[in-house]
């Protein structure tokens, strides 16, 4: 018998833009025994992290559930099921994401009117408002958290444009859940979707989303089938539901995972986990500034858990990752599209937020940096760090 090569992944220090590090429990969550998709351990194991799911999501949608699949699958399952042939769709394209949720709405059939920011910037109501009147939209789809260039996108004033418009809101929070507020119920998201592998701290395959009534109603009233027979929420809903209609064999394991990255997060509380977040950014940004590294976002606009920054002139962008992950452990993504090798992205998600991550990165940084005779003060950053941390409350 031939003998095949044992796994063994390297250990890293996921600082990227995703998949963000996996909390000891989780893994081990994963590690439970399997049983059937039908087993009533299973269906009490759904209803209470649907349940979390709503707690985490700040919202009593009953349709609230987690797709089969990336949180590029929850954007299809968002846009197929809401979208019919000939609706008209605003879709708002400040990066690579917004981008992509318009070629899904195209596919699914919309007439879809791209409504467009810089990269790095974010959208007001006013950006809005013309195309609401000409567009006479049914949806309106923007992105929360723009994970290619680390803009926050606030959604309170933009949510009562739309729905003034007679038009329903979609949003795409694969990496504001669990870092910031995501507030469905009170800013009125008629539906929103997001990804495990970010502020979750779950490995990716499981696309958390909610539908509100309105939403629901829409597709319920649809004159044609959803484009997708495997994302169609018209049954799903029978398996999330009280009927428990067999549909597709659910990753068992991956719901435990979910499960127990819930219930981590609302054991620290929601509110802290948010704190967290925040405060670790803060400190990486005050170690980034002391050595003249700046953010691609305005200022007011940037995410805690996905950091966008200016790489400094003349320093090699590849080698400085190349670096990182070689020699560290420590993987950061790149620039996407335009941005491409003048951007990192450094992500704080979830389980990695922590203090001893920020500091380890910013003393390689510092290292790779020097050793490519970049000027700045030594030490500069770590220092700035940890004094963030001392006196921060």
């Amino acid at each position: 018998m031939e003998l095949i090569n044992a796994l063994n992944p390297p250990v890293r220090l996921l600082m990227g833009p995703g998949p963000s590090d996996i909390h000891p429990r989780v893994l081990e969550a994963m590690a439970k025994p399997t049983v059937g998709h039908l087993d009533p351990y299973y269906l009490e194991i759904m209803n209470r992290m649907q349940d979390m799911l709503r707690s985490v999501m700040r919202t009593k949608n009953e349709m609230t559930m987690a797709i089969s699949g990336t949180g590029s699958a929850g954007m299809e399952a968002a846009v197929v099921n809401i979208i019919e042939p000939g609706d008209s769709m605003v879709v708002c394209v400040n990066g690579v994401f917004g981008g992509r949720m318009l070629d899904v709405a195209q596919r699914a059939g919309a007439n879809v009117t791209k409504i467009e920011r810089p990269w790095g910037e974010i959208f007001s109501p006013n950006d809005l408002k013309e195309a609401l009147a000409k567009a006479k939209p049914n949806v309106v789809g923007i992105v929360m958290a723009e994970t290619s260039t680390g803009a926050r996108q606030s959604l309170e004033e933009i949510s009562k444009l739309v729905h003034d418009a007679d038009a329903l809101l979609l949003v795409d929070a694969v990496t504001a859940l669990g870092g910031v507020p995501v507030e469905a119920d009170k800013w009125q998201l008629d539906i929103v979707y997001s990804g495990t592998q970010k502020c979750l701290s779950c490995p990716p395959g499981l696309a958390p989303i909610t539908f509100g009534a309105q939403a629901m109603d829409k597709i319920r009233s649809r004159k044609t089938k959803v484009q997708s027979w495997y994302l169609d929420v018209t049954m799903l809903s029978q398996y999330w539901g009280q009927e428990r209609v067999y549909h597709h064999t659910a990753p068992i394991n991956m719901t435990y995972a979910l499960y127990e990255a819930l219930a981590i997060i609302l054991e620290e509380g929601l509110e802290n986990c948010w704190s967290r977040h925040a405060r670790h950014h803060a400190a990486l940004k005050a170690g980034l500034a002391a050595i003249g590294i700046g953010y691609t976002a305005a200022e007011g606009f940037q995410l805690p858990m996905l950091n966008a920054v200016n790489i400094p002139a003349g320093v090699d962008d590849a080698a400085v990752r190349r670096g990182l992950l070689e020699r560290f452990g420590i993987e950061i993504g790149g620039g996407l599209g335009a941005s491409k090798g003048k951007v990192w992205r450094i992500g704080v998600m979830g389980y990695g937020a922590r203090a001893n991550n920020i500091l380890l990165f910013l003393a390689a940084l510092e290292q790779l940096l020097a050793e490519q005779n970049c000027k700045f003060e030594r030490g500069a950053a770590v220092a700035a760090a940890n004094e963030y941390y001392r006196t921060a409350t």
